[in-house]
């Protein structure tokens, strides 16, 4: 199972170090409104996923919280048909959808989980809803 602070599930983005920090600086920012997961990972963790309308604690390496953001949409789709338009709304600078899946492939192959044409991809889709420094879970 997943963290909770607040009674909220966490959203930890990316591994941590350099590259969490560089992605919860894009959520703070309004850039990155949303995160692709592999649906293997929710069997594995035992966590159903997200549903719109839901809060999430997005957190540090600590698990401190960071933001506070609400889930907008939930797809399931396979890696072959992530939308460019998903992909973009990532923020995190990819040029093409093409670059989008080379990323990604080579962040899950070094996650130890390659990743094919078919593998079902979690794609959600949120909206900042309170930064950590401003209060108790964007109530």
């Amino acid at each position: 199972m997943w963290p909770r602070v607040g009674g909220l599930r966490t959203l930890a983005l990316g591994t941590p170090g350099e590259l969490r920090a560089r992605l919860n600086t894009l959520v703070l920012g309004g850039v990155k409104t949303a995160t692709a997961g592999l649906l293997t990972e929710y069997a594995e963790e035992r966590e159903d996923l997200e549903h719109v309308g839901e809060r999430l604690v997005v957190v540090d390496d600590q698990d401190s919280l960071v933001a506070v953001v609400q889930v907008t949409g939930v797809e399931v789709t396979r890696f072959a048909e992530v939308t460019w338009d998903f992909a973009r709304s990532e923020g995190e600078g990819d040029r093409s959808i093409e670059e989008w899946r080379a990323g990604h492939a080579a962040y899950w192959a070094r996650l130890g989980t390659p990743v094919t044409d078919d593998t079902e991809i979690v794609c959600v889709r949120f909206r900042l809803v309170s930064r950590g420094d401003e209060g108790a879970y964007g109530t």
